[in-house]
């Protein structure tokens, strides 16, 4: 048997666990001899058996395991099959085009000579049969971006060369092939079966798991094409053989062949063109097609015993065209073996047994309908049913109840076949299929897919007729420019995932977007009119009571409400028509409300500003008139001799005016008996107040009251009411009975209280306004217009225009001119400036942008004119998503206001109680002791023991209704809330709530992922060692050789060896490279020329300044011939003598040791001192030799980001324990925790067992966070307390964190702990002030203190009372104070010395691989010193025992 010895480059193996993994998976594959990897040079070398399995499978056996494999070099090991295939090339232009094809595919293994021909449009190849095959070729074509497909006269002759048949019969078989995975096993299949000697067509569906074999009955049979199948590895089966044998076609043949005339309508381009050739050209049956596009026409030879025109219409209209026969084929003789029987189409019903599912029938009618005898079939899953149109003259019902058997079904015939002479246009009775159109079920759902890969409007088409055909769709609907679809389906016959795996199958990419049916409702509205943390809980309460209603989440501070809810028993309409019968105004969220208007409290200010200026007109002068006649008139009343009373008898009818003095009173002024002037004035003044300026408050405590509910409004209301009324009352008692003094009121406090609380709420909203600052300015930094331009290929601007931003599509070119601003998410395509991101990021400086960068909408444009593209629009550009997401941080509530919440809904109605409660104990007091009211009380005075009684609790009853603010407690926590997210977001930290901000102050471990979190996730230059004199070769020329030899290399290490010379060189251009040859494992060789005129370029003081500033951690440059290290580098030699003499042309070779050694060059102790040093943390070190001189060695490493280290020491001077958890191998986890000064390490950890390593921590009683940026984070970051994602990190681990550090700056894991615990710090005072307050002040309001003197009048207790709900929003405020720490001023002398002593020896590392059985230290055990001592190190490693005794998670 024939050998190939090949070698496959593997990508992605991390320790020898992959190595072992790969080695005996694939040993055990069919046609593999033998394997063996090398986890070093990431390459596997095995022996096969091409008879069983090709270069390219076993390339894609190990990629089906996780990793990136590559062929790299097959090579035969005994004798050379050799073959020869021609190919149709469609997309040539000139002959540019024909070297590229000649040149590519001479490179490709098993290829040994091609030549093509631009005029014919076709190629000639010859290749190893046991290497590749002509699919395979075909393939590798239009990898190019040409159309390649195998002639059939190609395969006819190879089929003829390998086994000369009798008369050219054929026959078909349906195979049953298990073990396919994916459309690669597909192509296998399929090119190796075509070079099988007797096969003439073979068609593999991966979906049914089938195989359609049309073949020589002279030359094989189905049993051994089936073992021929077996023998490349996979599971196969005869499920049907037709029989008799029908002749084969001939081209020579006229009468075994028929050509047809289509109409072909939707085609739009010769991409289409290409398109229907290309496919339909493979199906059985078609012999040429030729297809025009003005004409919108195609002309088909077809063999009419392989199929019939009514199944080439078919297939057109299933690739998403309309087809239909021209009336000119209705006179056409279409000739076919069995004459006259081809016309003749029967129709058979069949009973079917044993379908499930939609998937069931659609098997069937793929399978069946692939019989060549089969004109068309619709099965009926609700009915269990199948209606068959067939040619008689070539199968019978009974045959095709067998063909369904075979599938696992039971089949039988239901009703009798008739016949039905079909014209040759194909068109079948009209009933044939309309079942599906007749039924729509009741109970139709709606889904929303996400479609990728559609081009033009025939993609469109095509999906939507496919898939409108499936069983239980009603109805699709396709949009190319969203790539998105929306299908309403009936749930009982299809599932949203079986219509996604429907578009897939027509080669596109498709997933679900709203799961498999539509799930719950959800809506926001902006709800006006609440005015505490009462109103919330009402809202909230109420409507979470409401049928289908879910969850109710309402924020004061931002005015929302977000619900979800079952759509089936409520809406947003029914939800909103429920807040409104509340008293409230409720509105859908709009675009417009998403305005910054919203979130400054702009309406709010105006109501409030208003009622303040209208109670203003009357409360100042209630004030005004209140001290008059208490101070001034009291004062002047004292010389007043009390005999100038005059008496008032019951016979006065005039109006006097008589001033009198009673006990406890001011001097009065009366107008007539029981009405003085000032009582006058206050009635005058509080009247307009208490029924216009409070009718706000009557309307609103109205429907509260209504709902059996109460709240602040209800408190203002009953305070005013009940002053108003009582002293109307008491005016009217004293003027009825003639008193002859007027009775003490409080008619003050209506105006003075709607003074008070219309000045509270006015600086309320405005403070609230502030809260939102930080939204509102991220709002208003999109700009409302764009300038739109058209550009030539230069980029000269041919038009412009000013559009709407609302009209940006992705694509467009925009110009933005110096001073504007960036107006969606995109890229520069012209131009150079500097951006502004501040408030987007955080970063202060301007961020220099060139051709390629990305900007960021809302960013300022500060110097130069851009020209951009459009990448992200809308709702998707990067501000927006940061606006959603803190918004809806500030609409979530952190869990000490649900304790806020449940005290508002019961304050008021307890505040009511304890009013009427000191209404009563002060009268009963009174009629006790009259004494303890009023000390001074005259027995013999003219007011009634009752009268002085009931004002002094009426006063302490009402100045407690006046005092209660349950605002101070709601206000307390959502507006620190509202604070700390805004502020965290202008410092590009994103955080998504009130919960996360609450529990990372109670954090107590920080976990770390490794790759792209401690480290930058690529490769980077950490060290240059130089091994020569400077006269023999120059640091800035090695660097220019090295870097010019690996530019034409392809591997990580090169592009980041290439990226530190270009960087630190200042240029873009190297030098030539000619003779390159690269040797996987080992290194490359080349020669290298065209240095001098770079070297002569070179600014070498900026070079000085570069040279070690590449990458995170300064880079270590040293020479161990001269003994300097980081010297400054003052010239450049004119003349360099390497080797035996000067050259323009340098020999170089990069690689590692085995490289050197097999080029002759001797590697000495102390490079590979050098080397292994490096390779013990885990760096790959490279040795470079020009001309036969070892000159240089470069080390690179995915190196630690430069704030780390000093991200880890504040974290743990916090008093937080810091772990590194990686996926990578024990050596490199240990130098990099090393390197930040991390001493508890988790390596080679899997995905899932990161997940069982968090909730170990948290089952330890621990609050874990986990820092991450990848896919395989995501899971870790869903599970922590508080998952933290890097915002330069995969999308899925956005998703999954709490919080979103938008720059790559580890200290802002630090800023958020810190921003975290402050504002919970405030949030605390503010919770503790508003309850101190209402503990302390209703007391004194219902006079408690009153015998230490201390008392307060209403009018006083409402001014309290507004200052409380300022006080709480000014304090919270306070938060914005709130700086980021800045890394200068956090690199003290104490963390350099910290510094020091992490990088020494004496470090004690804990390191446990991913089975947490083996735990390893470091070779020396000392104590740590610094801000961890070692007890407390000990102390936290015991809590790991228990983790480190068990053998796995």
């Amino acid at each position: 048997m024939e050998e190939v010895e090949l070698t496959v480059s593997v990508e992605g193996m991390t320790c020898m666990s992959c190595v072992r993994n790969i080695e005996g998976h694939i040993s055990k594959v069919p046609g593999v001899k033998s394997i063996s990897v090398s986890l070093e040079n990431k390459n596997a070398r095995l022996v096969i058996a091409p008879s069983l399995i090709t270069p390219e499978a076993a390339a894609t056996a190990i990629e089906n395991m996780g990793f990136d494999a590559k062929v790299i070099s097959p090579t035969l090991s005994v004798g050379d099959l050799s073959d020869i295939v021609d190919l149709n090339i469609e997309g040539m232009t000139c002959q540019s085009c024909v070297k590229n094809i000649e040149g590519h595919m001479s490179t490709k293994p098993g290829i040994t000579d091609i030549k093509v021909s631009l005029d014919s449009k076709s190629a000639r190849v010859t290749y190893k049969s046991d290497v590749t095959n002509p699919s395979t070729i075909a393939q590798q074509i239009e990898d190019m971006g040409f159309n390649a497909s195998v002639m059939r006269s190609s395969i006819e002759e190879s089929v003829i060369a390998a086994a000369p048949s009798t008369a050219g019969q054929t026959a078909a078989a349906d195979l049953r092939v298990e073990g396919m995975t994916c459309q690669s096993c597909v192509k296998n299949i399929e090119g190796h079966m075509f070079t099988i000697p007797g096969i003439l067509n073979i068609k593999v569906s991966l979906e049914n798991n089938t195989a359609h074999v049309n073949y020589d009955p002279a030359v094989t049979d189905p049993s051994k094409i089936a073992q021929q199948i077996e023998d490349m590895g996979f599971s196969a089966s005869v499920l049907l053989s037709t029989n008799p044998i029908v002749p084969m076609p001939s081209p020579s043949a006229s009468s075994q062949t028929a050509t047809l005339d289509l109409n072909v309508d939707g085609m739009s381009c010769q991409s289409c063109v290409k398109k229907i050739e290309g496919h339909i050209s493979t199906k059985p049956g078609i012999l040429n097609i030729q297809v025009n596009l003005d004409n919108k026409s195609a002309h088909v030879t077809y063999n009419p015993s392989l199929t019939n025109p009514t199944k080439v219409v078919q297939q057109i209209e299933d690739m998403g065209f309309d087809a239909s026969l021209l009336p000119s084929n209705e006179d056409q003789n279409v000739q076919t073996p069995r004459s006259g029987n081809s016309r003749d189409i029967s129709t058979t019903v069949l009973n079917i047994r044993g379908m499930t599912c939609d998937a069931c029938s659609n098997n069937i009618e793929i399978f069946v309908s692939e019989n060549p005898a089969v004109a068309n079939i619709k099965v009926s899953l609700a009915d269990q049913t199948g209606t068959i149109n067939y040619y008689p003259s070539k199968i019978t019902p009974e045959q095709l109840c067998a063909i369904i058997n075979s599938m696992g079904f039971e089949a039988s015939v239901a009703v009798p076949s008739h016949t039905i002479v079909a014209s040759v246009s194909g068109t079948l009775p009209k009933d044939v299929s309309r079942k599906k159109e007749a039924r729509r079920a009741e109970g139709a759902e709606k889904c929303y897919l996400n479609v990728s890969g559609m081009t033009c409007a025939s993609c469109v088409a095509s999906i939507e007729k496919t898939v409108g055909k499936m069983e239980g769709v009603h109805k699709i609907l396709v949009s190319l420019m969203a790539q998105r679809a929306e299908v309403t389906y009936d749930p009982l016959l299809v599932q949203p995932q079986e219509v996604a795996d429907k578009i897939v199958a027509l080669g596109f990419r498709a997933s679900v977007i709203h799961g498999e049916s539509v799930g719950p409702g959800t809506c926001e509205l902006t709800i006006l009119g609440m005015t505490c943390s009462s109103c919330v809980h009402r809202i909230e309460s109420v409507v979470k009571k409401k049928r289908g209603v879910f969850s109710a989440s309402v924020a004061l501070s931002t005015n929302t409400g977000k619900f979800t809810f079952d759509s089936e028993l409520s809406g947003p309409r029914d939800i909103i028509d429920t807040i409104q019968a509340m008293g409230f105004e409720a509105k859908l969220r709009t675009d417009d409300d998403i305005g910054a208007s919203r979130y400054d409290h702009r309406e709010e200010i105006k109501r409030w500003r208003r009622s303040f200026l209208w109670s203003l007109v009357f409360g100042l002068p209630s004030m005004i008139v209140m001290f008059v006649f208490t101070f001034a008139i009291d004062a002047s009343g004292d010389d007043m001799p009390n005999h100038n009373v005059t008496s008032m008898t019951d016979n006065h009818s005039d109006v006097m005016v008589t001033p009198t003095k009673m006990d406890g009173h001011y001097n009065q002024i009366m107008i007539t008996p029981g009405l003085d002037v000032l009582n006058l004035l206050m009635f005058v003044l509080a009247t307009p107040v208490q029924f216009i300026g409070g009718r706000y408050f009557y309307i609103q405590a109205y429907k509260v009251l209504k709902h059996k509910s109460t709240n602040m409004d209800v408190l203002v209301v009953m305070s005013t009411t009940i002053s108003y009324f009582y002293s109307l009352a008491v005016v009217i008692a004293a003027m009825i009975m003639k008193e002859r003094s007027s009775p003490m009121t409080f008619f003050e406090t209506t105006p003075m209280l709607m003074v008070f609380i219309a000045l509270g709420r006015w600086l309320e909203h405005i403070a609230k306004g502030k809260t939102s600052e930080a939204l509102a300015k991220l709002i208003s930094l999109q700009p409302a217009d764009a300038v739109l331009v058209e550009v030539d290929k230069n980029f000269q601007i041919l038009s412009e225009k000013v559009i709407s931003l609302d009209l940006v599509q992705r694509g467009d070119i925009l110009k933005v001119t110096p001073g504007g601003k960036i107006p969606v998410d995109a890229k520069v395509i012209f131009g150079q400036s500097a951006c502004d991101e501040a408030l987007i990021t955080g970063e202060s400086m301007p961020v220099q942008k060139s051709v390629g960068s990305q900007v960021i909408g809302g960013s300022i444009n500060q110097t130069g004119m851009l020209l951009v593209e459009a990448t992200y629009v809308g709702a998707d550009t990067t501000l927006s998503q940061i606006v959603k997401l803190v918004e809806e941080a500030q609409t979530s509530k952190a869990p000490i206001q649900n304790l806020a919440d449940k005290i508002a809904g019961v304050f008021v109605p307890m505040v009511i109680v304890l009013s009427l409660v000191s209404l009563i104990i002060w009268a009963i007091i009174g009629y006790s002791d009259i004494n303890l009211l009023n000390t001074n009380y005259d027995p013999k005075s003219e007011k009634s023991k009752s009268e002085i009684i009931f004002e002094k609790a009426f006063l302490y009853a009402i100045t407690v209704l006046s005092i209660a603010c349950p605002c101070a407690l709601g206000l307390a926590t959502p507006t620190a809330v509202m604070v700390g997210t805004g502020i965290g977001a202008t410092n590009g930290i994103l955080i998504k709530g009130g919960e996360p901000l609450e529990l990372t102050h109670k954090l107590k471990v920080i976990v770390f992922d490794k790759t792209g979190t401690i480290t930058h996730g690529v490769p980077r230059v950490s060290r240059v060692s130089m091994f020569v004199k400077n006269k023999t070769c120059s640091f800035v020329k090695f660097l220019i050789i090295a870097g010019t030899a690996e530019n034409s290399s392809e591997h990580p290490i090169a592009s980041a060896i290439m990226k530190y010379v270009k960087e630190t060189l200042g240029t873009e251009s190297l030098g030539k490279v000619s003779e390159f040859d690269a040797v996987p494992g080992c290194g490359i060789k080349c020669k290298v020329s065209h240095v001098e005129a770079i070297l002569s370029r070179i600014n070498m003081v900026e070079v000085n300044k570069r040279k070690d500033k590449f990458g995170s951690l300064s880079i270590k440059i040293d020479n161990f011939v001269n003994s300097y290290q980081e010297t400054e580098i003052s010239e450049i030699e004119p003349e360099i003598t390497l080797g035996a003499e000067a050259s323009q042309e340098y020999e170089v070779l990069i690689g590692n040791r085995d490289w050197m050694n097999r080029n002759g060059l001797e590697v000495t102790d102390v490079m590979d001192n050098v080397m292994t040093e490096h390779e013990m943390q885990g760096h790959t070190a490279v040795l470079c030799a020009i001309d036969g001189t070892i000159t240089g060695m470069l080390a690179v490493a995915d190196t630690v980001k430069s704030e780390a280290h000093l991200a880890v020491y504040q974290l743990k001077k916090m008093g937080l324990q810091v772990i590194l958890l990686t996926g990578d191998n024990l050596k490199t986890a240990k130098a990099i925790a090393k390197q930040v000064g991390i001493t508890n390490v988790f390596a080679e950890v899997l995905p899932t067992h990161k997940v069982k390593k968090i909730k170990q921590l948290q089952e330890m009683g621990l609050k874990v966070a986990m820092v991450g940026d990848g896919v395989n984070d995501s899971p870790a970051l869903a599970q922590a307390d508080v998952g933290i994602a890097i915002g330069t990190g995969t999308d899925v681990a956005v998703e999954a964190a709490d919080i979103v550090l938008i720059q790559n700056d580890l200290l802002d894991v630090y800023s958020a702990i810190k921003l975290s615990k402050k504002t919970v710090r405030r949030i605390h005072i503010n919770f503790f002030s508003a309850c101190i307050y209402n503990l302390l002040g209703i007391p004194i309001a219902a006079g408690v203190f009153t015998p230490v003197g201390l008392e307060l009048r209403p009018w006083m207790a409402s001014a309290a009372m507004a200052i409380s709900s300022v006080s709480v929003v000014l304090a919270s405020l306070l938060l914005k104070t709130f700086r980021k720490p800045k890394k200068e001023h956090l690199m003290t002398s104490e963390y350099r010395k910290k510094l020091k002593e992490d990088q020494s020896d004496d470090v004690v590392v804990m390191a446990h691989r991913g089975d947490w059985s083996l735990s390893i230290r470091s070779s020396r055990h000392s104590s740590i010193s610094g801000s961890t001592s070692v007890s407390h190190l000990q102390s936290f490693d015991e809590r790991f025992l228990p983790l480190l005794r068990s053998s796995s998670f």
